[in-house]
């Protein structure tokens, strides 16, 4: 299947092949993005079942009959340029015809709990030498060492424990978590960078090496600045709602019509603001000349400010701030996201074909990586389950149609 973009030739990860055993969120996003790279990803799914993700639903895709499939929405949005297999990795023969794909990959993604594949057979330590030349990804919750490692991770959990949600919130109102599942996603995201740090130095030495990834670590390596502000200060960060902890003004603001972001980075942005806002006097005043300054006296600025805004359309501040270059945008919903005419510029959300819609496209989210001389491609939509097990076990180990006979009816594949 072709998309948006079949320019297959000079994709970074052209040649590379990907056994991917995740499921849900963290390594279906890592293996997503290698796919979009470029590597041949094969997706490994549970016989009649599948990836959870794809039942996590509504809503689901629907068929030329307007009936809901089995690819749910989520399961959609980060399984694009992977072929599906079914395999029955508690069978012998399943995990033996997953160690002779193994064979012929150059990278393993996993994400069950520490100690899971061992009862396979199919665990770093028990393969590595049988294969010195492979990469081998492992995203867990909480790694493969130490007194968590053997819990279940869970994007939710992760995003309480590492801090985002106590932070996350009004100062008066409780922990929020992110509206997406942040933590799963950016460890997929570090996942990527793992694996093709890990393919630059096996060009080099020739080695393969084990990636242990973790949610936890994830998470708390990106709360970024806010940590570290911990970690400076001794100072625990709080809630401050649509405030910024270093920059003022960067938050929320309501207009005559409705609420805007106004991100006020640097103190001539500050000055240009006032002078737009016809109140030249408060950049002038000590309280506020500088962002520190401005931090420091939060308190009695915002109301201000407040007010001032509230005079306002949403349109005045827009269109007027982007015209003396201070930041300010619309709180826009997912529809207006992507009817915003830089998205679409940008061609963030592209069409595929898909096996349950034959003739017609399903609209799916762009890969945001814009590479001049090797762009991301998009070869096939995300697959049905099993869509791809006859082709794949044929090219790679030379099954024959008599063998995968066999092989499905002994629940194998």
């Amino acid at each position: 299947m072709t998309g948006l973009s079949s320019d297959h030739t000079h994709a970074p990860l052209s040649g590379v092949r990907v056994l991917d055993m995740t499921r849900v969120l963290a390594g279906p996003t890592c293996t997503q993005i290698l796919g979009d790279l470029g590597a041949d990803v094969i997706k490994i799914e549970r016989p009649g079942r599948g990836d959870d993700s794809r039942g996590m639903g509504p809503p689901y895709l629907k068929d030329a009959e307007d009936k809901d499939t089995q690819e749910s929405a989520y399961f959609l949005s980060v399984n694009r340029n992977k072929r599906s297999i079914t395999l029955n990795l508690t069978s012998k023969e399943g995990q033996k015809l997953a160690r002779r794909m193994i064979s012929k990959c150059d990278v393993v993604v996993e994400n069950f709990r520490p100690g899971t594949l061992t009862q396979y057979g199919l665990a770093h330590d028990q393969i590595r030498k049988d294969f010195p030349f492979l990469i081998y990804c492992s995203i867990t919750g909480f790694g493969q060492t130490g007194p968590y490692a053997s819990r279940g991770g869970y994007d939710y959990l992760v995003q309480g424990m590492g801090g985002i949600m106590s932070v996350t919130g009004k100062p008066d109102g409780p922990p929020e978590k992110v509206g997406v599942g942040v933590s799963d996603i950016i460890t997929g995201m570090y996942a990527v960078i793992a694996i093709q740090a890990a393919l630059r130095h096996r060009e080099l030495t020739g080695e393969g090496q084990h990636i242990d990834m973790a949610l936890l670590d994830s998470q708390v390596a990106w709360l970024s600045y806010v940590g570290e502000n911990y970690l400076i200060s001794g100072e625990v960060p709080q809630r401050l709602g649509n405030h910024h902890p270093n920059i003022v003004p960067y938050q929320v603001f309501r207009a005559s019509d409705g609420l805007l972001v106004l991100a006020v980075g640097n103190d001539a942005q500050f000055e240009r603001f006032c002078k737009f806002a016809g109140c030249p006097d408060l950049a002038a005043d000590k309280r506020y000349t500088t962002n520190a300054a401005r931090v420091k006296n939060r308190g009695s600025l915002t109301p201000v400010l407040a007010d001032i805004v509230a005079g306002k359309s949403i349109a005045h501040w827009i269109e007027g701030l982007v015209d003396v270059n201070v930041p300010c945008s619309p709180i826009n919903t997912i529809d207006q996201v992507f009817a915003d005419p830089q998205v679409i510029a940008r061609n963030m959300k592209i069409a595929m074909p898909h096996p349950h819609v034959a003739g017609e496209t399903i609209d799916l989210i762009a890969n945001p990586l814009r590479l001049s001389r090797s762009p991301v491609s998009y070869r096939q939509s995300p697959p049905k389950l099993g869509q791809h097990t006859a082709e794949v076990l044929e090219e790679l180990l030379e099954i024959s149609q008599q063998e995968m006979v066999s092989l499905h009816d002994k629940g194998v594949i």
